[in-house]
Formats: structure tokens, C-alpha cells, sequence
């Protein structure tokens, strides 16, 4: 029994949770009840120990910005991904072609929303807790999947990645759940340009040259960037293995942003570089492009779906061509792709460009997911049964044999090999 004042406080609030979890039924989670919310937990370590990850990578694809199924996978002859539809689906996996969001009361088809339900695999009405118009700052009520990953496996933060582009800041901190078993702990890393800035502007505030005004300017622009993330315990996420990848990012590419790819290209050219550097086992990359449309140009819809095929295919040959890191880790013939639009888009008639939105109509909600890898199933005949698109964690959950008790829908099982 704790003798001083302080541990006796933490073992009879530990157990104290401990009893009333157990009574509420949370069963699997009991051992770890203790645990303290994901403002404060960050200071004590999981609970009990976590076990080492044997099984396949994962990468998710975000089809993000909001896609029809009538560009993509509708029309095998006239898709503008012939990578994912051809290469991915016909010669190595499967298509679900009727994954739909679904249609409830408070249920969004925008891209903050479908991505946490990818996340968490629940659906949810989200909230702006930050309750500025526009904002789309929401925190998920139930874990991730790097949150089930992390608590399962012993796996570091920056092997669970999630890369994201500049122009959706408030998607960089959808890292954690505030679930009182989860959270920060577990939480995933994000590789994006905002962090990247934040990156040069402290090793700018390293040099002992700086005078007085320098600093102020530089400090005043750091705590600017920091003040974009709502989630406070979540500020200045710094570690050895991420200040050496973004040391020779800027290396490569020099600090000034005119000499790096733009837009999704450099989605892709992040998530390569972090194949070869961070080695994640669990990566998902939140591809945005397509919704540019909403300036009213239908081009800016389908280049940008071709740019994100041509990432994928990228992927997919660096992964083959994986050597290995030489500690028994390689993602050759060891990954699963997973394909899955964030949402849809309107099929509107009256307007001149009929998929310039996604205002909750049915088209919006009509999405799919293309899958290939060891552990899947080879199809080739699309499954036209309805599925949801919540699944997709669960489906991260089987391949990589991890629990994921709160999500609301089951695995996609013709997936499963």
C-alpha cells in the first residue's frame, strides 16, 4: 500500500475507477479504468503492457474532398482513377460498389465528419466545441483506430500517421478521443506543412544570435500556429524520430515552400518519405483535392481525382519495391490498401456543374471501397450489398488483429480473406 499522501491519492482514484467500470460492464477495458482523462493522462503510461505487432501494415486512402461513384468506379471505361479501379480492384482485391453513409438525423456528409467516421467507425452528430461558424472542430467521443492500435500494440507515436493537407487545419487534431480509456496517450501523429512550419519556427528560436525583436516576432508567430489547435493537450507534439524526418524535409526541400510539390502531390511525397524514414505500420493520408470544385470548375474535380490515383499508384510501387529495414520489418507483399471517400457529392441536373457540393443529398451519402492486399479477398465482381461506411474501422481492426469495442458497425466480411 502507497505510503505518502500523493501516490495514496492516485491508487485510491485508480481504484476507485477501477470498481466503477467494472460495475458499469466495460469489461475488456477494466484493467485499464484507472486511467485519467485525455487532458491530464498524458503524464502516466498505459496501465498495463502492450504487445509487439506482427501482423500487415495498413494504409488508408482518404478519397478525400468528396467523390461520385460515377468518376471513379461506376464506369470501368471512363473511371478517372484507372490505378485504384484497374490495378487495385480488377488484378488484386475487391470493390464494394454500395457503401453508403448513413442517412439519420444529424448525420453529415462533409469531410470532417466522414473522416472521424472512418476513424472511430461510429456515426456521430458532431458539434463545433469551439463554436466559431465554419470551424469544423470537433473531438470524437469514442477512439480511433490508432487509439485501439496503440492501446493493443506496443507501437510509437510516429507509426501511427496520419498525413494532412494545409488547407484543412482542424482535421490535424483528430488525433485522440476524449474516451476516458483511450486519448492522448494513444494518440496518432500527423505529418502536415502546419507542422512543418511549426517545426522551422523553433529551430528559428534555437539561434543564440536572435536579438530581442527577432524573437518576439518569431515567438509571437509560433504561439499564432499553435493557437489553431483547439485540443490543448495535444500542443507542441515534438519527438527525436519527427525533428530528424523534418530536418531532412527541409534538407531536401529548403524552408522557403516554393521548391516542394503542392495541393495532394505533396500528401504523396510526405507519406513516401515517411515509408522510408518513420516506417508507420498504420498510415492513412487524407487526400482533399476534389473539393475544389466548389469554384465552380469541374476540372479542378477530375484532375484532381487523377492526381490522387496517380499517388496511390506511387504507394503501391514503393511498398513493393520495400526492402525491409533490416529489423524484420518490410511492407512488401505485408500491406493492405483501403480505399474510402470521405463522402459523396450532389448529382444535381439544374446546375451547371452537377457535383459542385455535397449538401446531404442522397448522392452525397453514396461512397465505396476498394481494397487490396494480404488478408483480402479477391473479387472479380463488385459486392453490390449495402454496407456502411463506418466498417472501415472495424475492417483496420481485423486485419491488423486489434479490438475495436465501440464501434457500431461490423467489419466488411467479404473483404476478409
Amino acid at each position: 500500500m502507497p505510503t505518502t499522501n500523493q501516490p495514496r491519492r492516485r491508487f485510491l482514484r485508480r481504484a476507485a475507477a477501477l470498481v466503477g467500470a467494472c460495475s458499469l460492464g466495460w469489461g475488456a477495458g477494466c484493467d485499464d479504468a484507472g486511467e485519467r482523462s485525455s487532458a491530464t493522462m498524458a503524464d502516466d503510461g498505459p496501465a498495463t503492457p502492450r504487445l509487439p505487432y506482427r501482423g500487415p501494415n495498413v494504409v488508408v486512402v482518404r478519397f478525400g474532398g468528396g467523390v461520385r461513384r460515377r468518376e471513379t468506379i461506376l464506369h470501368s471505361e471512363r473511371t478517372f482513377c484507372p490505378f485504384i479501379y484497374h490495378e487495385l480492384y480488377r488484378k488484386r482485391g475487391i470493390l464494394f460498389s454500395n457503401v453508403e453513409i448513413e442517412s439519420a438525423p444529424g448525420i453529415e456528409t462533409s469531410h470532417g465528419q466522414g473522416t472521424l467516421y472512418l476513424l472511430t467507425g461510429k456515426y456521430d452528430q458532431y458539434e463545433d466545441i469551439s463554436h466559431k461558424p465554419f470551424a469544423d472542430r470537433f473531438e470524437p467521443k469514442v477512439p480511433t483506430i490508432f487509439e485501439y492500435l496503440r492501446k493493443h500494440y506496443d507501437i510509437p507515436e510516429h507509426q501511427a500517421l496520419i498525413i494532412n493537407g494545409e488547407d484543412r487545419i482542424n482535421e490535424e487534431f483528430y488525433t485522440f478521443s476524449n474516451h476516458h480509456l483511450y486519448g492522448v496517450h494513444y494518440r496518432s501523429t500527423v505529418l502536415s506543412l502546419y507542422r512543418f512550419k511549426t517545426y522551422l519556427l523553433r529551430e528559428e528560436l534555437k539561434n543564440p544570435d536572435l536579438d530581442d525583436q527577432a524573437r518576439r516576432e518569431l515567438q509571437a508567430r509560433l504561439r499564432e500556429m499553435e493557437a489553431k489547435d483547439y485540443r490543448t493537450a495535444d500542443r507542441k507534439v515534438v519527438s527525436p524520430e519527427l525533428d530528424r524526418f523534418w530536418a531532412s524535409w527541409r534538407d531536401y526541400y529548403g524552408a522557403s515552400g516554393l521548391v516542394h510539390p503542392r495541393g495532394d502531390r505533396v500528401l504523396t511525397t510526405l507519406a513516401l518519405r515517411a515509408l522510408r524514414e518513420l516506417r508507420p505500420r498504420l498510415l492513412m493520408i487524407n487526400y482533399q483535392d476534389p473539393d475544389y470544385v466548389h469554384w465552380g470548375n469541374p476540372q479542378f474535380y477530375t484532375r484532381a481525382i487523377s492526381i490522387i490515383d496517380e499517388g496511390v499508384r506511387e504507394l503501391f510501387h514503393a511498398v513493393q519495391a520495400d526492402e525491409g529495414d533490416g529489423q524484420g520489418h518490410t511492407y512488401r507483399d505485408n500491406t493492405v490498401f483501403l480505399v474510402v471517400p470521405d463522402c459523396g457529392r450532389d448529382n444535381n441536373p439544374c446546375m451547371p456543374v452537377p457535383f459542385q457540393h455535397h449538401f446531404n443529398t442522397r448522392s452525397a451519402h453514396e461512397v465505396f471501397v476498394v481494397a487490396a492486399g494480404p488478408g483480402v479477398a479477391r473479387s472479380a465482381v463488385p459486392v453490390d450489398k449495402k454496407r456502411q461506411q463506418a466498417s472501415v474501422a472495424a475492417t483496420v481492426g481485423r486485419l491488423m488483429s486489434f479490438p475495436t469495442p465501440h464501434v457500431e458497425a461490423g467489419p466488411l466480411e467479404e473483404l476478409l480473406a
